[in-house]
């Protein structure tokens, strides 16, 4: 008997070694108000799988919009439904890429307001812009879409999305300066924008001003689902330690990242600490009860007792 629970043991921790050969796939991003952007309080993400299998789950984005989103089987598609309070919700189907952080950003209108904009009868000349340059954004004509986006802002100067299409279509097209302009654009109205302070960092780095660089850097957040990645690659070349600071650092980051307390917990059993490795287990299994590695844990934990 106790050969072989050696031998399941054992069997367990070889299979923690590749644990990060599925198919998971993540989705983060920020849900804010359309008009503002600002963040907007009590938004919900609902994933929903569309095919070959029955999955759905909430996932609700914290005070500052931003949320995360983590999928165990990347190779089919899911309905992501964006809701908040007092907003008309927005959804849209999606093939997230396997392997990879997809980032999507939400905005979401009040109430009515696109039904209420539709009647008006007048058009804004910015919007109008904004979409024009929008459609020739997705058409390819990125020169064609940035002229636009100018006329937008020129026409309002505060119609945010128009600086964020400008900075993020001019960083692609290699026009670092433009792209500088509208991303500080952008966070003199909101300083925690990660995607323009991100922009800013590309921007900075191409041009060399290593000093704003990392200035970027500094306000760009981490990113759990990455952190996540480089602790697999630890995990897979034998350094558990090195791991485990990087688990930590993405359970800090978002802290109903399941998986991440999965591999935590068995790093925490071939060390040898059972307190930990039980906590974490625990932890795992409270928000994700039905995963991938729910029954490996459940079987851990009998161990651990």
């Amino acid at each position: 008997m106790r050969k072989s629970l050696a031998l399941s043991l054992i069997l367990l921790f070889l299979g923690a070694a590749n644990a990060f050969a599925g198919a998971e796939a993540r989705a983060t991003g920020k849900i804010v108000d359309a008009k503002t952007r600002q963040p907007i309080p009590n938004a919900m993400v609902t994933v929903e799988a569309t095919e070959v299998k029955t999955f759905k789950k909430d996932y609700k984005a914290k005070s500052d919009g931003t949320y995360a989103v983590f999928i165990l089987d990347g190779t089919i598609k899911y309905k992501f439904t964006y809701t908040a309070p007092g907003y008309d919700s927005m959804e849209e189907v999606i093939k997230l890429k396997i392997g990879e952080t997809n980032p999507k950003d939400v905005e979401l209108n009040k109430a009515g307001a696109a039904a209420a904009a539709a009647t008006s009868g007048k058009a804004d000349p910015a919007v109008v812009a904004f979409n024009e340059g929008a459609a020739l954004a997705n058409s390819g004509d990125a020169a064609g879409a940035l002229v636009k986006f100018d006329e937008a802002v020129a026409a309002n100067p505060n119609l945010t999305a128009a600086w964020i299409a400008m900075a993020k279509l001019a960083l692609r097209q290699k026009d670092y300066a433009k792209a500088i302009t509208a991303a500080n654009k952008v966070l003199e109205i909101d300083d925690e924008d990660s995607d323009m302070w991100s922009v800013l960092h590309a921007s900075y780095t191409a041009t060399g001003d290593k000093a704003n660089a990392a200035k970027a850097a500094e306000k760009m957040p981490k990113n759990p689902g990455m952190l996540f990645n480089d602790a697999a690659k630890k995990i897979n070349a034998g350094d558990d330690a090195g791991a485990e600071a990087l688990l930590k650092q993405a359970i800090a980051a978002d802290d109903s990242f399941a998986v991440a307390y999965y591999e935590l917990g068995m790093i925490y059993v071939r060390a040898g600490k059972s307190a930990e490795a039980k906590q974490a287990l625990s932890k795992y299994l409270e928000l994700d009860p039905n995963g991938k590695e729910a029954a490996t844990a459940k079987e851990m934990m009998q161990y651990l007792k």
